[in-house]
């Protein structure tokens, strides 16, 4: 298949990493979609029930953008060493564990004993849980737990090039960075795979369209910026592309691609995260920074410095751009275990709610809106739309 033919995965990060589509042998519409699993086994697609009375809950955040990608160097304030870990755009949970690891690797460089982490977001807890294991004690100080920072709101899937810089920006050794912070947070994900709660899965994503991959590049939503994709470097470990012919699917519609997809089910994940930092002795202190100087009062001599957005306020970092997302939280329906890509809408079945998300206009969607209000019109909008989607799906009625 030629690039040209896959561009429209590209306008959608989201799906970037893990958006290695794959057709099945699929029959059936009654009930549950009846597909063939691996092998030939049978297996089914449950029905979302995309409901209006069954959104609980509209989200929204703001991915912490930088052109020239995370930012991860250090500076002196007074006579504490700041090792920054910020600025991941979308690609926060995906490259947390790489990107946390050269925090940490600088951080221990002089050998200290006690390490402070500002910021609970995911960022954070790796960077506090790996400097555990390097050999020190480490307090992590944050104004809010998990559940209530930004992280916590995120779509909780493999992205790992998802917004994280433009081609202008980044450099040309920004690549090979990045692939290292992609394979080792890739590497040691695996570690949560199987676990009770289900912290990290794969899931099934089916991209679903009514137009060819042809038709919909001539109607793709423009990048003016140039944001950057490095996926190639990494196609040894995803699977390959493949394409579903048409009518062997449950989708009522021409056009069906498959793909395995990692995800993260944020928050058994992010419970499990914190238990284990707890576990291994770590300490939470509640405390709000608003002058870089006051992390020279900390007893800890080396930070971890994992604000997120919230460095744009901080730091006064204006090179940090503001990018929002927006999910509706459907009921969770524990038989959804697939997700879905139709008229610029995803979904997602994670264990704490199945979230919709509309993606249209691509990387530039929500690029420096710093509105963190619920659109309830988009969010119903969004509903409807895969609402829409499994209507077409149900069988005619007998006369």
């Amino acid at each position: 298949m030629s690039s040209k033919t896959i561009r429209p995965l590209d306008r959608r990060r989201l799906l970037q990493g893990s958006a290695i589509l794959g057709g099945l042998n699929l029959v059936g519409l009654s009930g549950c979609a009846t597909a063939m699993g691996p092998a030939g086994r049978p297996g089914s697609l449950a029905p979302v029930r995309a409901e209006p009375d069954r959104m609980f809950d509209v989200t929204v955040c703001l991915r912490p953008f930088r052109a020239a990608g995370p930012r991860l160097d250090t500076e002196q304030i007074g006579d504490a060493l700041v090792v920054h870990n910020y600025g991941h755009g979308g690609s926060g949970w995906s490259l947390s564990w790489g990107s946390s690891t050269i925090a940490v690797q600088k951080a221990m460089a002089g050998g200290p004993r006690e390490v402070a982490v500002i910021g609970c977001g995911v960022l954070g807890l790796t960077s506090a849980i790996l400097a555990q294991g390097a050999g020190a004690q480490v307090t992590l100080y944050a104004r809010e737990l998990l559940p209530d920072t930004r992280s916590a709101r995120a779509t909780g899937s493999w992205t790992p090039d998802s917004r994280i810089a433009l081609t202008s920006a980044a450099g040309p050794g920004f690549g090979a960075l990045w692939e290292q912070m992609a394979r080792t947070s890739f590497k040691t994900y695996r570690r949560y795979l199987g676990l009770p709660g289900s912290p990290v899965e794969w899931v099934d994503r089916y991209l679903v369209s009514d137009v060819s991959p042809q038709e919909a590049d001539q109607h793709e939503a423009p990048d003016p910026l140039g944001f950057a994709g490095y996926r190639d470097r990494i196609r040894d470990i995803m699977p390959k592309f493949e394409v579903a012919e048409p009518g062997s699917t449950p989708f009522p519609t021409p056009y069906v691609r498959r793909s395995s997809q990692m995800m993260f089910n944020i928050a058994d994940y992010g419970h499990t995260l914190m238990s284990d930092f707890l576990a291994a002795g770590g300490r939470f202190e509640r405390r709000e920074f608003h002058e870089p100087s006051e992390l020279a009062l900390l007893k800890e001599k080396v930070v971890i410095n994992c604000p997120g957005y919230g460095a744009r306020m901080l730091w006064k970092d204006e090179s940090i751009v503001p990018v929002r997302g927006q999910i509706a939280w459907l009921i969770p329906q524990p038989e959804v275990n697939y997700g879905v890509v139709y008229k610029d809408v995803s979904m997602l079945p994670r264990r704490d709610g199945i979230v919709v998300q509309a993606v249209e206009g691509g990387d530039m969607k929500g690029y420096g809106d710093t509105n963190e209000s619920p659109d309830r019109a988009e969010a119903n909008n969004a509903v409807a739309t895969i609402a829409e989607l499994f209507a077409r799906m149900r069988p005619a009625r007998r006369v």
